[in-house]
């Protein structure tokens, strides 16, 4: 059936951030509507849903990538051709917030193929308030300072999740160049996404 479904553009969206933070249950909230802790995710894996936003119908594939550093290597070709960035960053735990800094706009900037590319700072797990240590003003700031947009949710009670999808979709839709790559018209197959190779192989066969 998925084949058979229309729509006038795909995106894709990266979600990136330490492990544990709620990557994949943010994702599984907003794709199904559940709530699940899961076991962290081994590589990549992607979720697929069909959203109608701004008068548009569009096919999301939410990519969700392995925080531990053994998988970083791994990930690093799933930026390519990513009209949105989600940071996600778990607001019980400072690390999470500082690592976004030292460690994931860092792979931003050097991964990410797209300069227009609509990145979003979400602090997770609000739902814990009585735990909390980075607060939503230290959150803003560091949006300012990289250019995100940026909200607090929680995956577990689903509070602005669907909020944060709409936003930074909505956001994608008034970037031209975003809009020409997501173009059904000028569909790439972006779930097998393998190197290309190389003509060496093949070049200068002929030239004796």
């Amino acid at each position: 059936m998925d084949a058979h479904v229309e729509f006038d553009y795909l995106f894709k969206l990266l979600l990136i951030g330490d492990s544990g933070v709620g990557k994949s249950t943010f994702i599984l909230s907003f794709t199904s509507h559940t709530f699940h802790d899961l076991s962290p995710t081994i590589g990549v894996d992607f979720k697929v849903k069909y959203v109608t936003l701004g008068g548009k119908k569009l096919k999301l594939a939410i990519w969700d990538t392995a925080g531990q550093e053994r998988f970083r290597t791994l990930t690093s070709s799933y930026y390519r051709g990513a009209q949105g960035i989600i940071m996600v960053y778990d607001v019980t735990r400072r690390e999470t917030f500082t690592n976004l800094s030292d460690i994931w706009a860092k792979e931003i900037d050097l991964h990410s193929t797209n300069q227009d590319c609509i990145k979003m700072l979400v602090g997770n797990k609000v739902d814990k308030e009585s735990e909390r240590v980075v607060s939503k003003k230290e959150g803003i700031e560091f949006a300012r300072e990289y250019g995100c947009l940026f909200t607090e949710c929680s995956a577990k009670t689903r509070v602005n999740v669907e909020r944060c999808f709409e936003e930074l979709v909505m956001k994608i839709l008034e970037t031209p160049s975003l809009l020409s790559e997501g173009s059904s018209s000028l569909k790439k197959n972006i779930f097998k996404q393998k190197p290309q190779q190389s003509d060496a192989s093949t070049s200068g066969c002929c030239s004796w």
